[in-house]
């Protein structure tokens, strides 16, 4: 799981679940303003069965932990830099994260991605999801 903000007319954030080899499964669309922990409260619901989730230290909430364990996933995201206990994670299974850094990358290489032409959130998500459908799926 993670998220990219967008640099167009619109500050946005796209969150992301991929499988293991880095191709998007979902995605889910904030404010670019809204905590991390919105977009996770939007996914969780519908993360598919897996045993590990990768993600960003904008996902580190101890809910959200609690959330995947009882999922029966183990999570793999790094503390927060305020946090007052550190959080253990496996720091070579996290160097995996970069496949998520990959396709957040190729994603952008749509243009109409990258500079945000639609400024209607469900038509910029339905763009997202043709970008992802071509670049990954087919």
């Amino acid at each position: 799981m993670d998220r990219f903000p967008e640099d167009g007319g619109m500050n946005t954030k796209l969150h992301a679940i991929t499988d293991s080899i880095g191709r998007p499964i979902r995605f889910f669309i904030t404010a670019g303003q809204v905590s991390d922990y919105t977009g996770a409260r939007a996914l969780v619901g519908s993360l598919p069965a897996a045993d590990w989730l990768l993600g960003d230290r904008g996902y580190d909430a101890d809910w959200f932990r609690e959330d995947l364990v009882h999922k029966g996933i183990t999570p793999c995201i790094p503390g927060r830099k305020s946090r007052d206990k550190p959080v253990r994670y496996d720091k070579r299974r996290y160097k995996r994260r970069s496949r998520i850094e990959i396709m957040f990358g190729r994603l952008k290489d749509w243009r109409r991605v990258a500079t945000r032409y639609d400024r209607c959130p469900k038509a910029f998500l339905s763009a997202i999801a043709l970008a992802a459908t071509v670049l990954f799926w087919l």
